[in-house]
C-alpha cells in the first residue's frame, strides 16, 4: 500500500470553520524515557526533531471533538500569533498538517480518532469562501 501512516490534508479540511489556539505550546512528554523525576521531551520519529503540542478549539457545530492537540516538530518552540483587538484566542492554521487514525480504547467502547501533526503554526488568513463539510444524503424510505 502507498498509503503511508501519516495522511497529508488541509487545515480546511480538517478544520472548516476555522480553528483557534487556546493553549500555550507545551513540550510533548517522551513517558517512556520520562522519570518521576526528569521529564524527557518526546521526538518526531521521522524527522528526529523535538515534539510540541498546541491545544486548538474547532468551533465547528458538527466537531465531535471541540478540544484537540496539534504535535509540531520543530528544533524551537513554535510561536503563536497575538489574539486580534477584541479576541480571546488567535485564529491559526498549520503547515503540512498531516491525521493519522488510531483506536482510542480510553472509552466504554472502542473508536476510531486522530492524531494531527504539522511543521509550523502561522497566523489564519482571511478566508475568502469556506469549504461546506461534506453531508450524508438523508436516509429514509
Amino acid at each position: 500500500m502507498a498509503l503511508s501512516r501519516h495522511i497529508p490534508t488541509t487545515n480546511e479540511l480538517v478544520f472548516p470553520a476555522g480553528v483557534y489556539a487556546v493553549g500555550v505550546v507545551e513540550q510533548v512528554v517522551d513517558f517512556e524515557a520520562s522519570t518521576r523525576e526528569q521529564r524527557v521531551q518526546a521526538h518526531d520519529r521521522d524527522s528526529g526533531l523535538p515534539l510540541w503540542a498546541i491545544s486548538v478549539f474547532d468551533p465547528d457545530p458538527e466537531a465531535r471533538t471541540k478540544v484537540v492537540r496539534v504535535k509540531i516538530a520543530a528544533r524551537t518552540p513554535p510561536v503563536l500569533p497575538q489574539a486580534p483587538a477584541g479576541a480571546q484566542f488567535p485564529s491559526v492554521a498549520f503547515e503540512d498538517l498531516t491525521a493519522t487514525p488510531y483506536v482510542d480504547t480510553s472509552g466504554s467502547r472502542p473508536r476510531l480518532a486522530w492524531s494531527f501533526r504539522a511543521t509550523a503554526v502561522r497566523a489564519a488568513s482571511p478566508k475568502t469562501q469556506v469549504p461546506q463539510p461534506l453531508h450524508r444524503p438523508e436516509q429514509g424510505g
